[in-house]
């Protein structure tokens, strides 16, 4: 019966010896094998097993370092032929044996078979057979039939001279074997992390090895990349003491690769220590040992791991939430969080610092988040106070803070990101803030826009630094690895806080408040006409805090027109007036960190500045009065924009909302001279439709100012023929009013939108409406004989009255093509019905027939009636309606698939 290899030994003298199994772990010689049973709740016993009547050469032997007197002994012949023999042979494979005899020292003597019972492969004859093994003749028996074999086998041998009988000695057998390296840097360096052939001779640990590396025979100590996994201490009497699942994971690495073949990447070697990764053809042990929890990942060896650093902290993170062995204690940092609240979709409000932004949830909800893992730009105390008379500012003060802020506002502000967040920084107290916390609570996340790790793009671009932490810290960003990698590229390129170059110096001049500074700038924004702005503070819904980049100069800006509900700080006593907070919000999920244009009137005694802030072609001024966030004030009057601030605040006052919630009409003189009259006016005029944008909206010119827009291009390119631009001697940078040579060779008056590089300037041509993106040395600039004050822009933006325009691109797409073919480059009849936040909402009449444009987009069934709730509209509301009613009922387009009920607009991919 057959016992395990843990079972008790049988003494020479017993009557039959038992026959064990085992599992072979590794084989010292051509005449000694390590065999180990089954584990069982940890790493299994294990026996050395001398194969009886034979004995093979004895493998090289390294002198004990600790006795100076010896010396390194090197192979007998043949005999790590034997030993790579019974290697590839049996490592890994069942076995069974019988033990004959054990010595007074412990040593035991068998045969052994290869497979479950006697009838396998006898592995000392396969030995001498192959003559890489001789027999003990002198205690052989002749009544023995096994010893009998064996002499015979060996005679074979002989006679066919194979192994240690072939002619010459052996001597072509014995290796070389080093057993170390001069320059282990430069040798694995010299590979160029190129796979080698290794034979895995010993397991220090579970992530340290000792390889013998082919065909060198260099026997080296490997390290693995990346890992490091639980070791044995070494106490003062010689013993080692396990730390928690060390055995477990010297085993699991044992039992894989243990005198296995495989192929080792060096990758590095840093303090003489050889890194590398082990590929065996089953899998990579590296990877193996994180998913199965015996193992965790290491940063100072994570840079030079080359199979991907993700691939390793996605095998860790996998232990972890299954919290296997090393794990099991493990808590994840998010744990406490619900699925919602780890990963989501925001849009950004405002960037804090170069680490930390404010998103808007979709449930309305503002919150903070910090950039996991990173620190933004940051100077010392002594730097610090170095001018104590001057105000610390620490966006501008901090080298590259500025430049830092700036990347974060250009990427993210306005636009929706993924964030994800990775731990929960806990509120930190100090011993001079006491019980009042020195660092609130921090909700650290990594945030992308596009595939782009916000963070990374920062860290590549030396505008921040990667934290260091503790090994145990396992509060960290997700992509941890991917950042060290950026800040490597950085310093390596000299980028940003890593250059040698003289830093950044911003000498920004702050003139809020300061009266006769603002006295003596005043004109000059007055001359300038629309000035490109930064909002970088929103103080309430009409006051803010300008940086002008031209200028170099902060201001404080209040709108003009409007009269707004002024918060608690402006209001003796401190009671804010109603909508004030309500303002403030709009006006910053507006504008604030955005670029705008400002237009400059005049200044209060304060040394405010007064005037107009337009962005994406919104006034401000207008959105709050159409909003009911606030009223016009009577100086409107004098403004060009009186007309559209009245007719937004009708609507409003019509809506009966926020501050008009409790509004009743009483007609009187005042009224009377401001109010519009509450009756359609259909006042047609003859326009020319130019352009048709893929949102539906249109630019048109008056035909009436036509014959002098002709008279000044004649003029103009008569000009130009005359002394033609110098070509490049233009710079284009944004808001610039220029010369543009559009595709049909002819010079147009134009604006540049945006600067991509001199290969790409986007231009507006202002008498048209059409886009372009241009080579800078077709732009010219734009002689003032022939500028906006001569004769202003032509081109006037309109959108369509009384519908809702397709958001579905298809839908969309068949809607404009239809109005292309209909009315551009011809002449129609346009009459403006009612404001809007970017432009007028017109109708169009077909010059010809007067047939309404938009109404038959209606009855087409391309388009749905935006429901306006104006009383002078209701005709034309109750008109269009009936054409959909037509539409419906033919079922066309839209209507193909039956009716939807108009509060479904939304889910339908239509939007007013």
């Amino acid at each position: 019966m057959a016992t395990s290899v843990s079972a008790q030994v049988q003494s020479s003298t017993s009557q039959t010896p038992a026959l064990q199994r085992g599992i072979v772990k590794m084989v010292l010689s051509g005449c000694a094998i390590i065999v180990r049973g089954q584990p069982r709740g940890g790493p299994p016993p294990e026996r050395q097993i001398n194969l009886s009547n034979v004995r093979a050469g004895a493998l090289a032997r390294r002198a004990t370092q600790s006795q100076p007197e010896t010396k390194d002994t090197p192979d007998e012949p043949w005999a790590f032929q034997a030993r790579e023999f019974l290697r590839k042979k049996m490592i890994g494979k069942e076995v069974c044996f019988t033990v004959e005899f054990k010595t007074q020292q412990g040593r035991e003597y068998g045969v052994l078979y290869l497979g479950k019972d006697t009838s396998g492969e006898n592995i000392a004859e396969s030995l001498v057979a192959e003559g890489l093994a001789t027999v003990r003749r002198e205690g052989i028996r002749g009544t023995n039939p096994e010893q009998a074999r064996l002499c015979d086998l060996e005679d074979q041998a002989k006679a066919s001279k194979k192994g240690l009988w072939s002619e010459g000695g052996g001597a072509h057998t014995i290796r070389d074997l080093k057993y170390s390296i001069e320059n282990p840097r430069n040798f694995v360096d010299s590979l160029h992390q190129k796979p080698v052939n290794a034979i895995i001779e010993h397991v220090r640990d579970g992530s340290v090895v000792r390889a013998l590396l082919l065909p060198d025979y260099y026997l080296v100590t490997v390290m693995l990349s990346g890992v490091k996994c639980p070791s044995f201490k070494r106490e003062a009497d010689g013993t080692e003491t396990p730390e928690p699942f060390a055995a477990e994971a010297k085993f699991f690495t044992e039992s894989r690769l243990l005198q296995r073949d495989v192929q080792i990447i060096l990758e590095s070697c840093p303090n003489q220590v050889i890194l590398g990764t082990i590929l065996h053809p089953n899998g990579n042990i590296t990877e193996l040992l994180l998913k199965e929890g015996f193992a965790r990942c290491v940063d100072w060896s994570m840079a030079v791991y080359t199979q991907g650093a993700e691939k390793l902290r996605a095998a860790e993170r996998s232990a972890k939430e299954r919290k296997v062995r090393i794990w099991k204690d493990y808590v994840a940092p998010t744990a406490n969080l619900d699925q919602k609240d780890r990963q989501f979709v925001a849009k950004v409000m405002q960037v804090m610092n170069a680490d930390a932004i404010i998103v808007k949830l979709n449930s309305g909800e503002y919150k903070t988040i910090h950039l996991s893992s990173i620190r933004p730009p940051r100077i010392e105390g002594e730097e610090k106070n170095k001018d104590k008379d001057k105000r610390f500012r620490p966006l501008y003060d901090i080298p590259y803070m500025f430049e830092a802020r700036e990347f974060l506002r250009k990427k993210l502000i306005g636009k929706k990101v993924n964030v994800t967040v990775d731990y929960i920084r806990a509120a930190t107290t100090s011993t001079e803030t006491g019980p009042i916390p020195a660092f609130p609570e921090r909700t650290c996340a990594t945030v992308t826009i596009g595939g782009i790790n916000i963070a990374e793009a920062l860290v590549s671009k030396g505008l921040a630094t990667v934290i260091r932490y503790r090994q145990d810290d396992d509060q960290r960003s997700s992509h941890y690895d991917e950042l060290l990698a950026a800040e490597a590229r950085a310093i390596k390129n000299g980028k940003g806080l890593h250059s040698k170059k003289e830093v950044p110096i911003h000498r920004v001049a702050d003139i809020s408040g300061e009266t006769q500074k603002a006295k003596q700038f005043l004109p000059f924004l007055q001359r300038a006409g629309r000035s490109e702005a930064v909002v970088e503070y929103v103080f309430s819904g009409s006051r803010l805090k300008l940086y002008m980049p031209k200028e170099t100069c902060l201001i404080t800006f209040l709108l003009a027109g409007i009269e707004c509900p002024r918060g608690s700080r402006n209001i003796p006593g401190g009671t804010p007036e109603p909508f004030s907070e309500e303002a403030t919000l709009f006006t910053k999920e507006l504008v604030l960190q955005r670029e705008v244009e400002v237009e400059v009137e005049s200044m209060d005694k304060a040394g405010n500045f007064i005037g107009w802030l337009h962005i994406e072609g919104v006034n401000l001024s207008v959105a709050l009065v159409e909003n009911s966030l606030s009223k016009v004030h009577f100086t409107a009057e004098r403004s060009s924009y009186c007309k559209t601030l009245l007719s937004a605040e009708d609507v409003a006052r019509q809506r009966k909302d926020k501050i008009w919630a409790n509004y009743e009409e009483k007609p009187t003189e005042e009224v009377a001279q401001l109010s519009e009259v509450k009756e359609r006016v259909a006042k047609y005029r003859p326009v020319c439709v130019t352009e048709i944008t893929d949102g539906l909206h249109f630019y048109a010119q008056d035909v009436e100012t036509g014959a002098q827009l002709e008279s000044l291009m004649e003029t103009m390119r008569a000009e130009i023929a005359e002394q033609p631009p110098v070509e490049g001697a233009f710079t284009p940078q944004r808001g610039d009013y220029c010369i543009a040579k559009f595709t049909d060779g002819e010079w147009y008056r134009a604006r540049v939108e945006k600067v991509e590089s001199a290969a790409k300037v986007h231009v507006f041509y202002i008498d048209y409406g059409n886009r372009e993106i241009l080579s800078s040395v077709r732009l010219a600039a734009l002689p003032s004989a022939f500028g906006i004050r001569t004769l202003p822009a032509q081109a006037t933006e309109y959108c369509f009255a009384f519908i809702l325009v397709p958001q579905d691109e298809d839908a969309r797409a068949d809607v404009v093509d239809c109005v292309v073919r209909d009315i551009q480059n011809t002449q129609c009849l346009l009459n403006v019905e009612y404001g809007g936040t970017s432009c007028p909402h017109v109708t169009l009449q077909f010059t010809d027939s007067k047939d309404d444009v938009g109404l038959g987009l209606v009855k087409e069934g391309l388009v749905m009636v935006d429901v306006r709730k104006e009383k002078h509209l209701q005709k034309m509301v109750t008109e269009y309606l009936n054409g959909q009613e037509s539409a419906k009922s033919a079922r066309l387009n839209i209507w193909r698939y039956g009716d939807f009920r108009a509060d479904d607009a939304d889910e339908f991919g239509y939007r007013r």
